[in-house]
């Protein structure tokens, strides 16, 4: 695989983030917006509405996340904030914050469907633990995945997968669930 380059998202980036995620907007319309906005605002945001909702993130200064880049080509995506950000988080009984410790959260990837099972998530996970720190994150969290019997399908795999995690230097920090489990990483 030919080396990645890591960005911040903001207006510059844009464009890019919209042809990665295509007219679909990644997964169904989210826009990586799932974690961000109550449930029944983001149903009905599906599509170019939860497109306008990120975009009014970026508009505004926020940094949502980073995009990976094979030369000047948008290959992934990974959303990574402080975890207060992400209000679907405080809603969840399996994600519930593990303490009162402050964290930044990595909660969404989405590669380029002929970049997949090329490394790209495990680089954009470590890109987002440097971004983070360099942010003054001391700890990052992440919600990855446990495949089942018969592995997982990209499409549901999209908070990661937790051997990822692991390899990445995470520990399970607390499990609510089979398939589940919050993974933090120390960073400073």
């Amino acid at each position: 695989m030919p080396r990645l380059s890591f960005r911040a998202l903001g207006p510059k980036e844009w464009n890019d983030l919209e042809e990665l995620f295509g007219p679909r907007g990644a997964c169904g319309g989210c826009w990586c917006m799932w974690w961000r906005l109550p449930r029944p605002a983001f149903n009905a945001g599906k599509g170019d509405g939860n497109r306008r909702a990120m975009k009014r993130l970026v508009d505004a200064g926020k940094v949502p996340g980073i995009l990976a880049y094979e030369g000047e080509r948008a290959v992934g995506w990974c959303s990574v904030a402080p975890r207060a950000d992400f209000g679907g988080l405080a809603r969840s009984r399996v994600l519930a914050p593990v303490d009162d410790t402050p964290v930044w959260s990595v909660t969404c990837f989405f590669v380029a469907k002929d970049r997949r099972h090329a490394g790209v998530t495990g680089e954009l996970l470590e890109a987002a633990v440097r971004y983070a720190k360099s942010k003054g994150a001391r700890i990052v969290e992440g919600y990855p995945v446990e495949p089942g019997e018969g592995g997982t399908a990209d499409a549901f795999a999209w908070t990661g997968l937790a051997s990822v995690f692991r390899r990445a230097g995470f520990t399970e920090a607390a499990r609510r669930s089979a398939r589940r489990a919050v993974y933090r990483k120390a960073v400073w």
